[in-house]
């Protein structure tokens, strides 16, 4: 979920900033086209999610690419990010905008379009790196496009339809692949991009007016280089390294993104002093509140990354819900959202400050313990029921957080510094992102593996009951319960998931058990994902314990600045 605050240079206001006077009565239109621009990329980043086991089964991909096919369009949108911002005060933001627009509308037909889980990771990567060209032009525009009577107004509409867009994305998706509208089932959540981009093109080229920065400052590629370089070299091998056996060369890649993460910082010092023009201005870090904040806005997004691509997988892939169902039970979420963040900036923040931040935290973390109890108490008898009140309250806490921080952690800097944080804040929240979706990976397919047990205990008892009823001799009984153990260990320990070890292939050796033998399978699979994905829930939760505490940092009523 982003917020993004353009990280371009101060435009100058428009004409008229006290009365309508000289104002292009179009604006509202205006507002209208780079509205929904910032809304679609924010429903892509998540909607995808619930898309996953669809994408699975069709495409053949493991779960390795399965975590690329989300990891692509947050890495390559951090990327973009970081330079786009530049690249519209240099070339117009209108232009960029457009030009983000028409490669996000392109990537999302690819997207479609894609035979191979590896073309659709490639249109992932286009498609993010359009949307951080496109998105980082928006309050950018806003600044220029509406007089300071105005502007607020703008700003609260946009953040109030993009802050639960995310959420909703993926009970959008969830709906949209259930309907399989014109038999083209999870591709469908990429095409309708299509001819909402073309429109939103048409639009905007007739209502969005240039503008450009009045300084016209230099790119620095060797600097985005590097940073992507050191992001790259930290989640590939995190994402690919259970799949390929954790091999020397994994280990010597996260050693060598830290050298790289050296590297950039040594460059851009060097840079600043040199040029002073950098990729990033290190001077924002001598605020300790700042950096302090940052750190836990980075492991918030950490946690909550990973949370959602395991969220949608124990859903569907472990309880077996549909996609309408996982996906309309995430609706639930949405409404703490809304809830937590309505409430959070205007009416909780004057009051309580860093406070609420501290409460969102733990708000959020008690929901997810919440969560983990029902799922390791329930596990395959879990119903949306149930589910309703931890995401309501998890809902708030998100809320709560992802509403007012980004602005009050931007009051800890200078002014003039405000652009350079926004975009160093926009840029960590993806980069967590992608490593949240990497680590969460490595940890559910681990507890997987080794809590194979748990599953193949508690559906024994069950399939001994339903052979006793076929009339299977003991003997009989014994040897299918023994390859069911085996079945379903092999499968917990597999590297993909999605395909069938030859130990359950054969089914049962007793053919009128078939039936007996695959429920036995589902129930243990439910019990495994459900213990695993606790696991990813309670350290979760303590990330956002870790988080919320660490808002102290801020000033007990830290001062705000303008979005804009």
């Amino acid at each position: 979920m982003t917020q993004d605050i353009s990280s371009s240079s101060p435009a100058a206001p428009p004409k008229g900033a006290g009365d309508d006077t000289g104002l292009d009565p179009r604006r509202w239109l205006a507002f209208a086209v780079v509205l929904v621009a910032g809304f679609v990329d924010l429903v892509d980043s998540t909607i995808v999610n619930v898309a996953l086991p669809s994408v699975q089964g069709d495409l053949h991909a493991n779960y390795a690419q399965l975590e690329w096919v989300v990891a692509a369009y947050v890495l390559s949108f951090a990327a973009l990010l970081i330079l786009s911002g530049r690249l519209g005060d240099i070339y117009g933001r209108k232009r960029v905008f457009m030009v983000g627009m028409a490669g996000f509308t392109a990537a999302s037909l690819l997207c479609g379009l894609a035979v191979s889980p590896e073309m659709l990771i490639a249109a992932r990567f286009a498609q993010g790196a359009a949307a951080g060209l496109m998105v980082t032009q928006i309050l950018a525009i806003l600044r220029v496009t509406f007089p300071e009577h105005e502007r607020a107004k703008a700003v609260a509409l946009f953040g109030g339809v993009t802050g639960s867009s995310a959420v909703f994305g993926l009970a959008l998706g969830g709906v949209i692949v259930q309907w399989d509208l014109f038999g083209w089932e999870w591709r469908t959540i990429f095409l309708i991009n299509v001819p909402i981009g073309i429109a939103a093109l048409v639009a905007g080229a007739t209502f969005v007016h240039e503008s450009r920065s009045p300084s016209r400052p230099r790119l620095d590629i060797v600097g985005m280089v590097l940073a992507l370089a050191a992001v790259v070299a930290l989640v590939y091998p995190l994402t690919e390294g259970r799949r390929l056996g954790w091999p020397g060369w994994t280990f010597a890649m996260v050693a060598g993104a830290v050298v790289l993460l050296v590297a950039f910082v040594a460059f851009e010092r060097r840079r600043q002093a040199v040029r002073g023009s950098a990729l990033i201005d290190f001077g924002v870090f001598r605020s300790r509140p700042f950096s302090v904040g940052m750190a836990m806005w980075w492991l918030f997004w950490v946690a909550s990354g990973g949370f959602f691509f395991a969220w949608t997988l124990f859903l569907q892939a472990g309880l077996g819900w549909s996609p309408m169902h996982a996906g309309l039970t995430a609706a639930t979420l949405a409404v703490g959202v809304g809830i937590g963040a309505g409430n959070a900036p205007n009416k909780l923040v004057p009051k309580f400050g860093r406070n609420v931040l501290v409460a969102g935290g733990l708000v959020n973390a008690v929901g997810w313990l919440s969560f983990a109890w029902l799922a390791w108490h329930y596990g395959p008898n879990l119903t949306s029921w149930a589910l309703i009140p931890v995401h309501v309250l998890s809902g708030i806490g998100f809320g709560l957080i992802v509403a007012p921080t980004l602005d009050m952690l931007l009051g800890q800097v200078p002014g003039e510094q405000a652009g350079n944080a926004s975009g160093l804040l926009n840029t960590i929240q993806q980069i967590g992102i992608a490593l949240g979706v990497a680590l969460i990976g490595v940890i559910l397919f681990t507890q997987l593996d080794r809590g194979s047990d748990r599953g193949v205990d508690a559906a024994t008892p069950g399939l001994r009951s339903d052979l006793a009823t076929l009339g299977l001799s003991s003997q009989a009984q014994d040897a299918a319960v023994a390859s069911f153990g085996t079945c379903v260990r092999d499968r917990a320990s597999a590297l993909d998931q999605s395909a069938v070890p030859a130990s359950c292939a054969a089914a049962s050796p007793d053919p009128s058990a078939a039936g007996a033998f695959d429920r036995a399978v589902a129930r243990a699979n439910a019990e495994n994902y459900s213990y695993a994905f606790s696991w990813v829930l309670i350290l979760g939760g303590a990330t956002l314990v870790i988080a919320g505490a660490g808002f102290l940092a801020l000033p007990k009523h830290p001062r705000t600045v303008s979005p804009l």
